[in-house]
Formats: structure tokens, C-alpha cells, sequence
């Protein structure tokens, strides 16, 4: 679901965010915070809300009628998202959905009290969010998105798409705890696809350009661009640095390449959106974050961009394109 979907959704109600209800209601009206690392506009961002404004759609919560959304956006750094978490919780929503790892951890630190509903969130338990995935505890539970161990097959998707590659750097954000396990999972398996690895920490769009300047300069090198904020941020640069380069690169969603990027492998996002609707559908019925457990994709998807490949001289293997779950052409 995309941008048209997105403001169809909201219809009637009140334009902009935070949005509120302008009639007179007749049934009693809930309020839900969000917190969203992306801007507005963001084409993602959009998508992400269409889905789980869908989601609360089916089951019977209209915005403007019996549910308000209070949501901050473009949360750049910590700052911001203290500053955003903070003015939701003297709000005093029902509950307050927030979205990748970064974002997790401050906000608990501003309520322990209110439900959180999370999304995107890779490794809760390693970051201390939940006690344990079954019973997680506390105010907190959500959707996770990847677990380590699976992080191997995005250098193995990389040898596969450009068998040539023998150096790959991973770019992670440091500030984000997921990617030290992440790319020690890569790291575990680039033996045995004669593969040297090494991780490129960024934290501004001036380092990622410097990052992948450096990836041009590896013999045979190749990227992995890894789950994160920061990523999903600044993608179109990523994209379009790469294929300036001629690098090719793994990324995390499908989104990535839709706007252009070779190759993907993760869970499809929008519908993780859809489950966190149900989870906040529970919880204003009454059901407590400790008794929701945190829940894993139980499908990943590979996607590829054939008219990416084409640019940077490769032909994908059928035996590739057979395990594909789409191909844009």
C-alpha cells in the first residue's frame, strides 16, 4: 500500500498530524502515539502508516471517529526521539506504537507505564527491551524483524549475484547494538564463500558517501547495507552511490529495490505493520503488553532488480531467479 492508499485512509479526517477528531463523537475516543524515525513524506513512512491504518480499519478503529493518532516524525537522532517520546507521554495515550531499535529504548525510559507497541525491531532481548520473546514483560512488546542468524544469507545472496565479489563491506550504524550480532552472523559464514569481510560504521550521509568511495576501491568488493534508520534514511543515496560505482549491494527490504537497489532479502514490512494494528486492537480492549508475545516473520523474501543487474554488467543465475519471490524488470 502506497502513498494514494495512504490518504484515502485518512479520508475524512482531520488533514496533517497529529490528527484529531472534528465532530461531535459519539462513541469514546482512543489515542494512540507513534513515534516514526522517517519523515512524513517519506514514501516508506506513508506506506508503513497506510498499513497499519488499514489494519485498524478492519478492525473497526476509524480514525477522526473512535481513535486518534498522535505521531512525530523525522526523528533525526537520541535527542529528538527523547524530545518526540516525552510529548507523547505527557499526552497520556493508550498505548504508543515506535519503530525501529533506536527508538525502543528511550522511550521506555520515559514511561514504564503506558503500553508500547514496537515494530522493526531486530534482537529485543539482546537489547534488554523484553525479558523473553514468549513472555516479554514490563509495558513492552511488539514485532521483530530479523533474527542474527539469518543475516549470513545477504552475503550469500551477494556471491550468488556477483560471484567475482571477495571483499564486502557492511555498513552499520554504531549507535545501533543489532549490528555488532549482525555482522558477526556475516562474519561466521564469508569463510567459507572466500569472502573478507569488514564493517564501515556510519552516522551521517557524509560518512556513507565516504563509506562506499572506500567499497570502490576494494578488488572484487561488494556491499551490505544493514537493517537500520540511518539506512532507511538516506537509501536513495546508498542506491544511487552504487550504481555510480558499479557496486553491487544487498539490502534488507523490498523497498530498497523498488527505488533501484540490486537485491533484497527480509520480511515484507507493510504486513508487520498490519499485526502491529492487531496488537494495539488488543491492548485497547484491554489485554496487558506482558501477555502479547513478541513475534518473528515467518516469511523472507528475496527480490531482485534485473534492470539494476543489467547496469552493472551481471547475469543473474537462473538457479537465482527460480527462488526469487519477485523480480522487477
Amino acid at each position: 500500500m502506497r502513498r494514494r492508499e495512504f490518504i484515502a485512509l485518512l479520508g475524512g479526517a482531520a488533514v496533517g498530524w497529529p490528527l484529531s477528531a472534528r465532530a461531535q463523537q459519539t462513541q469514546q475516543m482512543r489515542r494512540v502515539g507513534m513515534l516514526v524515525t522517517l519523515a512524513a513524506d517519506d514514501p516508506e513512512a506513508q506506506a508503513w502508516m497506510a498499513g497499519f491504518l488499514q489494519g485498524l480499519q478492519e478492525l473497526g478503529w476509524v480514525v477522526g471517529r473512535n481513535v486518534q493518532i498522535e505521531a512525530r516524525f523525522n526523528l533525526l537522532d537520541a535527542e529528538h526521539v527523547r524530545s518526540a517520546a516525552a510529548e507523547l507521554v505527557a499526552l497520556a495515550p493508550d498505548v504508543i506504537v515506535t519503530i525501529g531499535g533506536s527508538t525502543v529504548g528511550l522511550l521506555q525510559q520515559a514511561t514504564r507505564s503506558i503500553p508500547i507497541v514496537f515494530a522493526l525491531v531486530p534482537d529485543p532481548v539482546g537489547a534488554g527491551f523484553v525479558a523473553s520473546l514468549a513472555r516479554p514483560g514490563g509495558n513492552t512488546t511488539g514485532f521483530t524483524n530479523f533474527e542474527y542468524g539469518m543475516s549470513g544469507k545477504w552475503l550469500e545472496l551477494l556471491t550468488r549475484v556477483a560471484p567475482s565479489t571477495t571483499r564486502a563491506a557492511v555498513l552499520r550504524d554504531p549507535s545501533i547494538p543489532s549490528g555488532i550480532g549482525q555482522f558477526a552472523a556475516i562474519q561466521a559464514v564469508a569463510p567459507s564463500l572466500r569472502v573478507e569481510c569488514s564493517p564501515i560504521d556510519v552516522r551521517t550521509a557524509e560518512e556513507i558517501e565516504r563509506a562506499i568511495t572506500e567499497v570502490t576501491r576494494m578488488p572484487n568488493g561488494g556491499l551490505i547495507a544493514l537493517p537500520n534508520g540511518l539506512v532507511q534514511k538516506h537509501r536513495d543515496l546508498i542506491i544511487m552511490l552504487a550504481a555510480q560505482r558499479r557496486i553491487p549491494a544487498v539490502y534488507p527490504f523490498r523497498f530498497f529495490v523498488a527505488s533501484g537497489g540490486l537485491i533484497s532479502y527480509g520480511p515484507d514490512d507493510i504486513e508487520q505493520f498490519r499485526q502491529v494494528a492487531t496488537y494495539v486492537d488488543r491492548i485497547l480492549k484491554g489485554t496487558k503488553p506482558s501477555d502479547l508475545p513478541v513475534q518473528a516473520p515467518t516469511k523472507y523474501e528475496t527480490v531482485i532488480n534485473l534492470k539494476t543487474a543489467k547496469a552493472l554488467g551481471l547475469t543473474v543465475p537462473p538457479a537465482l531467479l527460480a527462488i526469487a519471490d519477485a523480480v522487477i524488470e
